[in-house]
């Protein structure tokens, strides 16, 4: 079986080039990155030979590199079938500490669509935390991918990973549109003063109201909450539990993220009846 072809690599005037790994070192230092990010103890590490063998099936495992070399970051997905049509679900993105806020976890993600359409993917599927608003904002506003489910501690009540603070692993399942430039959802902050004005509901709610839109407030950075008071972090994951897990199955969707200034506070929108 020959190896699947590299496709163009997308380099930057950083001088970072985003391309498919390829060689055993490239795999290897994906998975010391794994280590670095989640710790050594993280149950879910995915091996080289995965990684590999993926890529052989129309899987990415795709990294950016600097001008030396050097491993910045990764992307890592598979390949199946729903319905009857191609699909991809992205299960890793990694980027080095020192090498964040460039934008990287963005242009992988372009990167990883790029390989896939010529395939005949339209749908990439991923998860994340809904309380680490970084990565909503890069998944609903930057990418324009969309939250369509909320699962309850998806990969276990401990991975053993300290990157995961002991809350538990809630996760949304997001879907990304690939054939829509962008994103059907696309810079989804705020659309109009119906949901500038929508009522929030968080842990201090006593109830959920019935409206047609509500902002679901989430913590600025849930990581230093973990930090200084694991018990209210916790209080955090129970509340946005009760919460999504109140108004997903009534039909609302979740068609948005803003973030409030100057009180730098942080916002899922809900609406009911939305588009799909």
């Amino acid at each position: 079986m020959t190896s699947p072809p590299l496709a163009s690599a997308a380099v930057a005037p950083d001088d970072i080039t985003i391309r498919r790994v390829d060689s055993t070192d490239e795999y290897d230092a994906c998975v010391r990155m794994q280590h670095a990010i989640w710790g050594d103890d993280f149950t879910e590490i995915v091996p080289a030979t995965m990684l590999r063998v993926t890529q052989h099936i129309g899987g990415v495992t795709a990294g950016a590199f600097d001008h030396t070399g050097r491993l910045l970051g990764f992307v890592f997905g598979m390949m199946g079938a729903v319905d009857g049509r191609l699909v991809h679900w992205s299960d890793l993105l990694a980027v080095h500490p020192d090498a964040r806020n460039k934008g990287l976890g963005r242009r992988l993600k372009l990167f990883q669509r790029q390989l896939l359409l010529p395939l005949g993917v339209e749908t990439m599927f991923w998860t994340y935390d809904p309380l680490v608003t970084k990565n909503a904002y890069l998944n609903i506003v930057r990418l324009g991918a969309r939250p369509t489910q909320y699962v309850v501690d998806m990969y276990g009540a401990d991975t053993h990973s300290a990157l995961h603070g002991g809350i538990g692993t809630d996760r949304f399942i997001v879907e990304w549109d690939l054939v829509t430039e962008g994103g059907a959802n696309a810079h989804a902050t705020v659309h109009d003063d119906a949901e500038r004005t929508a009522p929030i509901v968080n842990g201090l709610a006593p109830e959920l109201p019935d409206v047609a839109v509500v902002r679901v407030e989430v913590p600025s950075d849930i990581d230093d909450v973990i930090d200084n008071d694991l018990a209210a972090a916790a209080r955090l994951r129970q509340a946005t539990r009760r919460i999504f897990t109140h108004y997903l199955p009534r039909g609302y969707k979740i068609t948005g993220f803003s973030h409030l200034m100057p009180e730098d506070r942080y916002f899922y929108i809900l609406s009911r009846n939305a588009p799909r």
